[in-house]
């Protein structure tokens, strides 16, 4: 089980599929349990997104094409799995890519807006303006 193994349109379409937000939240969770723990070291300050209720870490490496990777955890489970989501999303992309993504219509088109708490809501769009931190500033 690997978040490698995962692409954003397969969460598109499961979405789809699904009519009651309580599997919703079920597949983000599971989602959240193919991230590749992150070692004790990596979850400092340095990588702790700042503005999420629960403890979310982002770890981004550049690869000689210039494409920005991440790699994530949280110890909240529903978060774990929007980290995931957000991974999902941005990983892979060049820092202009990154600027380019429209996360808020990504998410409203997932229904995600409308059903998240607003704390939650507010620490999904924190990584978010991490994400595109670290592409504006590099790593």
């Amino acid at each position: 089980m690997s978040l490698e193994n995962t692409t954003l349109d397969e969460i598109v379409d499961t979405f789809e599929f699904l009519d009651d937000w309580e599997d919703r939240y079920k597949t983000i969770i599971d989602l959240g349990k193919k991230l590749t723990p992150l070692a004790p070291d990596e979850m400092t300050d340095a990588f702790k997104v700042r503005g999420c209720q629960s403890q979310v870490w982002l770890v981004p490496t550049t690869d000689a094409d210039g494409c920005i990777h991440f790699r994530g955890d949280s110890d909240a489970h529903i978060v774990k799995g929007l980290v995931a989501l957000m991974i999902l999303i941005y990983s892979g992309k060049t820092a202009a890519e990154i600027r380019d993504i429209d996360a808020r219509a990504i998410l409203d088109g997932l229904g995600l807006s409308a059903h998240l708490s607003p704390m939650r809501a507010n620490g999904l769009f924190s990584m978010v303006e991490r994400i595109r931190d670290i592409a504006e500033t590099g790593i």
